[in-house]
């Protein structure tokens, strides 16, 4: 055994620890350190097996990581955003709502606040306290919350209104109306130009959503009443408001986390909220009480509009606008798909091809970027 006591200690000294004290994880450790600072990477023969563990470092390189964040992101979108239509839907009883829709806004917002709030104690355990992810109490950083969480509120509450007049469908189509409200607004208040790309995609935008809901087997034209292209139509407008406003003071400190941005748009649409029941339920909940009507299916709609909001500020923060073309497009398929098992929803050749022109629209859209 002595042959082999100066390879042993040639070794520790490359890797900077004492041979009679090292365990296999310090060994191991310190490869990796040795080996990303351009010390010798080739070990000799008794330590071979913890090259592959050396080599695969390259793997959580940041590229990597941030696609796996993208990809992460776009597939929970997506099956939130497909999913959202559904339940909204499915929770419909006799063409109305067993529950208050005021009550399943609130508790949307709280869920979504106690989660950002969840978050956010990991994040001070994790990396202690610092300005960026401080509670800020300063009314100058609090003051530009209510604006969005007010738009945000008429327009959830709206969804469901629609639903009233639409299937998840064509919701998911109509719903793509805010792409262009979103352009224009981006335009006006941001100065931002856009691209012959992007008008064509706007003008390929509302023809596929008008194509969509073409109806043959009727006297009416159109499948959706003018009461649902008005509330679409109103929603667009006051999401596309809403998301640009959002984005602007999000990515307007890039450094601030997340948690603390969401935690005080939720704060102002709890109250918000609140003043809705208290203005359109009251009489209803103090009869029948808060939770009257909900049911399992109400409950996973909560969650999900829930997760919604969150994946999406997570989108405007993190991600680009690529992740949310992805899953439009996508989740207009997977709505279409399901609705036909759950609702007996029946493919029309006007939806087939409107849903294949607007998804090349927000294809369009997304590659032809607007410039400042």
């Amino acid at each position: 055994m002595d042959h082999r006591k100066p390879r042993d200690q040639a070794f520790s000294a490359a890797m900077a620890i004492p041979a009679t004290s090292a365990s296999p994880d310090q060994e191991y450790e310190e490869a990796m350190v040795s080996s990303m600072q351009g010390l010798p990477k080739k070990l000799d023969d008794e330590h071979e097996v913890t090259m592959p563990l050396i080599a695969n470092v390259k793997d959580f390189s940041p590229k990597t990581v941030e696609w796996r964040r993208k990809s992460l992101v776009t597939f929970a979108l997506t099956i939130l955003t497909s999913s959202q239509g559904i339940l909204i839907a499915w929770s419909k009883r006799a063409g109305g709502y067993d529950y208050s829709v005021t009550t399943a806004n609130f508790m949307v917002e709280l869920l979504k606040c106690i989660i950002s709030v969840g978050a956010l104690f990991q994040t001070w355990r994790k990396d202690g306290v610092n300005e960026d992810n401080r509670l800020s109490m300063s009314w100058d950083e609090v003051k530009v919350y209510p604006i969005p969480a007010i738009l945000y509120l008429i327009k959830n509450i709206l969804q469901y209104y629609i639903f009233l007049f639409v299937d998840a469908p064509s919701y998911q189509i109509l719903k793509n109306l805010n792409i262009i409200s979103t352009g224009v607004l981006y335009k006006l208040f941001l100065k931002r130009k856009l691209t012959t790309i992007q008008w064509a995609a706007y003008a390929l935008l509302a023809l596929g959503c008008t194509t969509a809901q073409l109806n043959s087997s009727s006297e009416h034209v159109l499948q959706t009443p003018l009461e649902g292209w008005a509330m679409a139509i109103i929603m667009a407008l006051l999401s596309g408001f809403a998301g640009v406003y959002t984005e602007v003071i999000i990515k307007k400190r890039p450094s601030r986390n997340i948690n603390v941005q969401n935690f005080w748009l939720y704060i102002f649409g709890i109250i918000f909220n609140a003043f809705a029941i208290f203005i359109q339920d009251f009489d209803a909940v103090m009869e029948k009480g808060f939770f009257h009507g909900y049911t399992a299916i109400t409950v996973c709609m909560i969650t999900n509009h829930a997760l919604s909001g969150i994946a999406v500020s997570m989108v405007m923060k993190y991600a680009d606008n690529i992740v949310k073309v992805y899953s439009t497009s996508v989740a207009m398929l997977l709505t279409a798909v399901i609705s036909m098992v759950l609702f007996n929803f029946q493919l029309t050749l006007p939806f087939v091809l409107g849903s294949m022109v607007v998804s090349i629209a927000v294809f369009l859209h997304s590659h032809g970027k607007a410039t400042k």
